[in-house]
């Protein structure tokens, strides 16, 4: 997520700054940043690769963040990492201007706000993967957050970016997760049952629904682990059953079978 939102601001001309967690993140973030790019040039998305690329540079320390603008968080669906990066980011970020925003997907925005000196400059800006290709951004902010800062994000997103955005108010989950994430997790249910197999779950989602992808295909692109903390993340607000995990995804994060991004989820890949 974090290289896919690095290269849309790049390709829309913005000087991009990515800090990764270590110099192999980094160089791997390049690797996907470079091999994406010049996929989009084969096909005429853009003119140069190699001028999207130079606008982006990577850091492995926070502080180079200093002199920003706009930072946008999008590590590990974890609150406690989140909210600990947010408050270093309020002790890095010089300008009192700068938008702290959050790609989370759902956790509450308040509670990232509200570690931070300045919970009116905070705000969910949450992209869909792939984020090249997926049109779609949910703004989302806080109680505290100010309309100008709700403003800037929606131009951010729709006049710098092209994307666009929709509004959704700080509920764990937003608009699309809080449908989303209940109809993957009654996928695995299913199939937890014994009700039908991952492939005829999926092709009658494909086939019968017209969906793009089947829930299962579409959680292994996701990760299970982060549709777990997502669920987690719901359940903690909702109390509701339907969004709690199944014992099956449990079971799978705990052995490491986390989708695409491991080589075997639902699918093996």
């Amino acid at each position: 997520m974090g290289a896919g939102i690095a290269e849309v601001s790049a390709r829309s001309g913005l000087e991009v700054l990515v800090v990764e967690s270590s110099r192999a993140a980094a160089d791997a973030g390049l690797s996907r940043l470079e091999t994406s790019l010049k996929r989009a040039e084969t096909r005429g998305k853009i003119e140069s690769a190699a001028d999207v690329l130079g606008r982006i540079s990577v850091a492995t320390d926070l502080e180079a963040l200093a002199d920003r603008d706009l930072v946008v968080e999008a590590i590990v669906e974890d609150e406690t990492a989140k909210v600990d990066l947010f408050r270093t980011l309020d002790r890095v970020v010089a300008s009192e201007d700068a938008i702290l925003a959050s790609n989370t997907s759902s956790i509450p925005i308040m509670k990232l706000g509200t570690v931070t000196g300045r919970p009116e400059q905070v705000i969910g800006i949450h992209f869909f993967n792939p984020v090249p290709v997926l049109a779609l951004v949910e703004l989302v902010p806080s109680l505290l957050t100010g309309d100008d800062t709700t403003a800037r994000a929606r131009a951010f997103a729709a006049d710098q970016l092209g994307k666009h955005p929709i509004l959704s108010q700080d509920r764990a989950g937003f608009v699309v997760n809080q449908l989303l994430v209940p109809f993957i997790l009654s996928a695995i249910r299913m199939l937890e049952s014994g009700f039908a197999s991952a492939e005829d779950i999926d092709q009658g989602l494909v086939l019968g629904a017209a969906h793009p992808q089947g829930p299962l295909a579409l959680a292994d692109l996701i990760g299970l682990d982060t549709t777990k903390a997502v669920a987690e993340s719901l359940y903690e607000e909702f109390k509701e059953p339907l969004y709690a995990p199944p014992p099956l995804l449990a079971r799978m994060v705990d052995a490491g079978l986390l989708g695409r991004k491991t080589g075997r989820g639902f699918y093996t890949y």
